[in-house]
């Protein structure tokens, strides 16, 4: 029997990985504060900009963990890649999952449930949610982004 691999872990000043993270709350939480630490270690980021980056994040994840694999049969995983482009000073982070989609609520959301989507568009530059037939890809990009 072939024992699964530990997920793949790389953080240097242009690129943080975390690929086969257990799509679960406890992953998603650490996987948050390694990134949090990346961000404050390579890039000049003020606190706000820094808070809105870490909670799209967050959103993607979570909504990876929660939702992608809710009718799979065992549980999946969930890749995260973020890299930094110098001469854009452009951040560009991609979280995937080989779940399936769950189609965005079209009627008003309970008070608590229902944002994490709208987050991601008003927090990023740019937001992209790629849903196929093998998993979800949500691609979310900053510009401006100095590193020290």
């Amino acid at each position: 029997m072939i024992d699964s691999m530990p997920p793949a872990q790389v953080a240097n000043a242009e690129r943080f990985e975390r690929l086969g993270l257990a799509a679960d709350a406890g992953a998603v939480a650490r996987v948050r504060q390694e990134f949090g630490e990346w961000l404050k270690r390579f890039f000049v980021i003020d606190e706000v900009r820094f808070s809105d980056v870490v909670l799209a994040i967050n959103e993607a994840l979570a909504n990876a963990a929660e939702f992608a694999y809710a009718l799979a049969d065992r549980p999946g995983t969930i890749d995260i890649q973020a890299t930094y482009d110098p001469r854009g000073q452009t951040l560009t982070v991609c979280i995937e999952d080989r779940g399936v989609w769950r189609q965005r609520q079209t009627e008003p959301a309970p008070r608590t449930r229902g944002r994490g989507i709208p987050l991601m568009e008003t927090l990023s530059d740019g937001a992209t949610i790629e849903p196929s037939t093998s998993g979800t890809t949500v691609q979310l990009v900053w510009h401006g982004v100095d590193r020290l």
